[in-house]
C-alpha cells in the first residue's frame, strides 16, 4: 500500500515488494544484458532513450497525478518534474550520441617516437541504484539515463513511499525496446535493498538519500564504484548589492517549494546589514502569501510534509531553537502533516534547526556586514551541496566561487536551482562523484587506451 499523505483515508496506489528470488532473477537479467548492452550502437541506444522521452510526454497529466497523490508534490511543480524527466532521457540520448575519447600524441621522448595513443570509453557492467522520495523521477531518471545512454544494465530500487511514477516510466522504458533484462525497477524491502549494496554483480552503486545511509553504504560496497549524492543545509547570500525583489521572490520559493523537502532547499540565509531592513519584509511577504493545500489543486504552492512524523520533527527543533533564544517571525507550527513557511533569526548557529538538514519548510536568517566573515559562515557547515548568492558585486560573485566549499555556486538565484544537463553534486558530507547526464556517464564507464606504434 503507497500513503497518500495529503490523505490518509484513501492510499495514493497498491505495488509489490520483489522476494529474494525476483531480486536474483533482476540482477542474473542485467548481468546476462550487458553482452547486448555493451555492443549496442549509439544509434539504437540514443533511439531507445528519445523513444522514452517521448512517451514520458504522452503520458505527461497520468504520471504527473501519480506523484502528486504518492508525494503530495503541487501538481504544478509535478508537471515541471516530468518535463524535467523527458529532458533528461532527451539529453541522454544526446550524449549516447558523443560519447567521445582522443588521440594523444606519445612521442615526446626519442624513444617512444612512432607512438600515438587512443582513448575510448567502455561500459562497466550492471549498475545498481538508489532513488530517494522527494522527486521520485527527477533523481531515478539522473540513474537510469545514463546508465541506457552509456550500454550499461541498470536495476534501480525506487523509494518505498513513492514508487508509482517510476514503475509507469519503467513500463514505458519497455515499450521504447530497451533489451530484456537491461532496466529493472524492482520495489524491494530494506534487507534486499542491503543485499543490492553489497552484491559483487554490480560495478557501480549510484545513491541519492541521507548521509548517514550513504555513508554507511559506502563501507559495504565492497569493490565496486560508488557514487553519493547526499544531503545539506543550503546556504544564500544576499549581498548589499542585490537586487532585492529578485532575491526575495526566489528565496521564498527556494525555502519553501515542495515544503523546504529538497537537498538544497535554502535553509539558512544570510542578508547584509545594508538591506536588511528593505529584504527582510518583502521575503517575509512572499512567504506568508504561499498557499498551502491540496496537492491536486493548480493553486496549491506548498503540498503537506511527506508524513506527520516529519511535520512534529520540524516543530521539536524549532521550539528547541527559540527556547536557546531564536525568535519566531513567521510560521513554526505543524498543522497535522502540513507546515507553513516558517522564519528564524537570532538562532544559535549550533541548533539543529541551524547545522543539520531539516527537510521542512524552514529557513533561518542572520545579518552580516563583513563578506570574508560571511563566505567563512556559510562553509562552517558539514555539509557542501550547492549554495547561492544575489550580488551585483562580480568580485563578490569570484569570491564565492573560489572559497565557497560546495559543489555549486548559482549567482543570483537559489541554491535549488538545476537543469538537467549540468553537473551536479557536493563536497564533505553532502557525498562526491558528480550527476548530470555527461558527469554521471564518466562514472558508467572506464577510460581504456590503446597505443600504436609504427614498426621502424
Amino acid at each position: 500500500m503507497v500513503d497518500n499523505p495529503a490523505d490518509p483515508s484513501t492510499p495514493a496506489g497498491v505495488t509489490y515488494l520483489a522476494s529474494a528470488d525476483q531480486y536474483d532473477e533482476a540482477v542474473d537479467a542485467a548481468v546476462a544484458a550487458f553482452a547486448v548492452t555493451r555492443a549496442q550502437p549509439a544509434y539504437e541506444r540514443s533511439r531507445i532513450l528519445r523513444a522514452v522521452s517521448d512517451g514520458v510526454m504522452r503520458r505527461r497529466e497520468e504520471i504527473a497525478r501519480l506523484i502528486a497523490l504518492e508525494a503530495a508534490k503541487p501538481i504544478k511543480d509535478a508537471l515541471v518534474e516530468v518535463d524535467r524527466t523527458a529532458l533528461a532521457f532527451r539529453i541522454g540520448a544526446e550524449e549516447a550520441e558523443r560519447i567521445m575519447g582522443e588521440l594523444i600524441p606519445l612521442d615526446l621522448i626519442p624513444s617512444s617516437r612512432d607512438r600515438v595513443g587512443i582513448t575510448r570509453r567502455f561500459p562497466i557492467g550492471p549498475i545498481a541504484a538508489i532513488s530517494p522520495f522527494n522527486l521520485p523521477l527527477g533523481l531515478a531518471v539522473h540513474k537510469l539515463a545514463p546508465a541506457m545512454a552509456s550500454g550499461n544494465p541498470v536495476v534501480l530500487k525506487p523509494p518505498s513511499m513513492t514508487p508509482l511514477s517510476l514503475l509507469a516510466v519503467a513500463e514505458i522504458i519497455e515499450e521504447a525496446g530497451a533489451p530484456p533484462g537491461s532496466v529493472s525497477v524492482i520495489p524491494m524491502s530494506r534487507a534486499l535493498g542491503d543485499r543490492m549494496v553489497a552484491d559483487p554483480r554490480f560495478k557501480l552503486l549510484t545513491f541519492t538519500g541521507s548521509p548517514e545511509i550513504g555513508w554507511s553504504m559506502k563501507e559495504r560496497a565492497g569493490k565496486k564504484k560508488v557514487v553519493l549524492e547526499l544531503g545539506g543545509n543550503a546556504a544564500a547570500i544576499v549581498d548589499a548589492t542585490a537586487d532585492l525583489r529578485w532575491a526575495a521572490a526566489r528565496l521564498a520559493v527556494g525555502a519553501f517549494k515542495y515544503a523546504g523537502q529538497l537537498c538544497v532547499s535554502t535553509q539558512r540565509l544570510f542578508v547584509h546589514d545594508a538591506v536588511w531592513d528593505d529584504f527582510m519584509p518583502a521575503f517575509l511577504e512572499r512567504a506568508s502569501t504561499l498557499t498551502l493545500g491540496d496537492p491536486l489543486d493548480p493553486a496549491t504552492d506548498i503540498g503537506p510534509m511527506v508524513s506527520r512524523d516529519a511535520a512534529t520533527r520540524a516543530e521539536r527543533w524549532i521550539e528547541e531553537a527559540v527556547a536557546a533564544g531564536g525568535r519566531l517571525l513567521l510560521g513554526g507550527k505543524a498543522d497535522g502533516s502540513y507546515f507553513a513557511p516558517t522564519v528564524l533569526t537570532d538562532t544559535p548557529p549550533t541548533a539543529r534547526i541551524c547545522s543539520n538538514e531539516a527537510f521542512a519548510p524552514v529557513v533561518v536568517v542572520r545579518r552580516f556586514h563583513d563578506f570574508d566573515a560571511v563566505i567563512a559562515d556559510v562553509n562552517d557547515s558539514p555539509y557542501g551541496l550547492q549554495a547561492g548568492i544575489f550580488t551585483n558585486d562580480l568580485s563578490h560573485a569570484w569570491q564565492a566561487f573560489g572559497e565557497l566549499e560546495v559543489g555549486g555556486v548559482i549567482v543570483n538565484d537559489i541554491p535549488s536551482y538545476r537543469i538537467d544537463h549540468m553537473p551536479f553534486g557536493g563536497v564533505k558530507d553532502s557525498g562526491f562523484g558528480r550527476e548530470g547526464l555527461r558527469w554521471a556517464i564518466e562514472d558508467m564507464t572506464e577510460l581504456r587506451l590503446m597505443v600504436l606504434a609504427s614498426p621502424e
